[in-house]
């Protein structure tokens, strides 16, 4: 069996014995397609729960679209200009900001910023990068059901509505990715982030791909998004080809629920248990640094026999990701401890890349992991992962460790777009 799996901007091939191979683990696929911008401009035509947003802004003139920064693959070049045109018909005076939710990550380059908008909109519209850590561009909301201080960027505050674009694909804590959390994290500030990313929640049963009832993270999201006035949303999902295969648009909570129903249908897999699972994070952007690389392990994880090795294949051209999560093990060096360090912080004293220390803490204290990357050898392994060239490499390497030459395979190709279920 010849496996295809993503990574950066083409993929890896890797030949496997049929009869070692436990399961392919895919979403299903695409139905059959249709114009990219036809989908999008049929949500807008026909909002759920939400007059059209050309009837929306009327008489407004300061209007916010809130995007996705660098790290997400939203095709904002295709999505954008829709969202602009639907506002100035209904505002041909609209005063419009495009405020890049970064959440906590970095600020994008201006050349990714020309990228994923286009060159037109990136040279003539006004955007502003969030950052999550001034405080003079944040204005407090209140307390979050978390208990957390909840301040939200002040254009957001002061715009006369506020609209946010996003893509909905699993998401390993906060169930869906999209809707809500545009606000939080997106345009949130970095206390915020950290009192809703904290150790409880995120230890916490229902803080898993796929799951919103009951998740309390989620819950702080719905509140956040709420009490920001986030009047329409424009949610979109990818395919295999992260090309647009659904869209949902209107009100925040209904446009995005109905995008969730579309990638839990075509996402949603039974696990196939074997004791070595190949994975992947989705190619670029999504694998462009290890600490994104911890959500594809979380789709291997849900597979993988206890003690089994999981194999993530993650480009990772942008290095480590974040400089805690690269420090987690200096100190603390295995695991189990750093987990335990984790869980006795209260949600007051929630560290920065906490909540993705304490994710690949878990998986690593069951599973051995390799990882097949460019990124550096001793990068990884200061990370107490394994480092492989190739896809060949890892597996041999992998049967190594169990002292099994015939063990069973399962594959997830792109683990951030599957939802495995026992």
């Amino acid at each position: 069996m010849e496996i295809h799996i993503p990574y950066g901007d083409s993929h890896l091939v890797c030949d496997l014995p049929d009869e070692r191979v436990a399961g392919v683990l895919a979403p299903m696929a695409e139905r059959a397609g249709g114009d990219e911008r036809e989908i999008v401009l049929d949500a807008l035509e026909n909002p759920i729960g939400s007059p059209l947003l050309s009837e929306l802004v009327r008489g407004k003139r300061r209007i916010v679209v809130i995007t996705s920064d660098h790290t997400r693959p939203l095709p904002s070049h295709i999505t954008l200009p829709l969202l602009l045109e639907e506002i100035r018909r209904g505002s041909p005076g609209a005063e419009i900001t495009i405020l890049i939710a970064t959440g906590g990550h970095r600020a994008p380059t201006t050349e990714e910023i020309r990228t994923k908008f286009g060159s037109q909109i990136a040279g003539s519209e006004r955007i502003v990068v969030h950052d999550s850590r001034n405080g003079a561009s944040l204005v407090h909301m209140g307390r979050l059901p978390s208990g957390g201080d909840f301040s939200i960027n002040k254009l957001a505050v002061e715009a006369e509505l506020l609209v946010a674009e996003g893509f909905i694909e699993p998401h390993f804590f906060a169930g869906f990715s999209g809707g809500r959390k545009s606000i939080l994290p997106g345009i949130a500030g970095y206390e915020s982030v950290l009192a809703n990313h904290c150790a409880e929640f995120i230890a916490h049963p229902k803080a898993r791909t796929g799951i919103l009832e009951g998740n309390p993270i989620h819950e702080d999201m719905l509140y956040a998004a709420e009490a920001s006035h986030l009047a329409f949303i424009l949610n979109v999902a990818l395919d295999s080809q992260k090309k647009i295969c659904d869209a949902s648009a209107g009100h925040w909570n209904e446009a995005h629920l109905a995008g969730c129903a579309f990638v839990r249908d075509r996402s949603c897999v039974k696990a196939s248990p074997a004791d070595i699972v190949i994975t992947s994070n989705g190619g670029y952007p999504l694998d462009q640094n290890i600490y994104q690389a911890v959500k594809g392990m979380t789709a291997a994880e849900a597979t993988c026999r206890e003690g089994g090795v999981i194999i993530i294949a993650a480009e990772c051209r942008d290095g480590h990701g974040g400089e805690a999560f690269y420090r987690a093990f200096e100190k603390v060096r295995t695991p189990g401890d750093l987990m335990e360090e984790i869980l006795l912080r209260g949600r007051d004293e929630t560290q920065p890349d906490q909540w993705q220390i304490q994710i690949f803490a878990r998986v690593l204290m069951h599973h051995p992991v390799i990882m097949v990357t460019s990124a550096p050898k001793d990068m990884v392994e200061a990370l107490n992962m394994r480092w492989a060239p190739s896809l060949e490499k890892a597996l041999a390497m992998a049967e190594g460790l169990l002292g099994d030459s015939k063990a069973k395979i399962t594959v997830v190709p792109d683990g951030v777009a599957t939802i495995v279920e026992p």
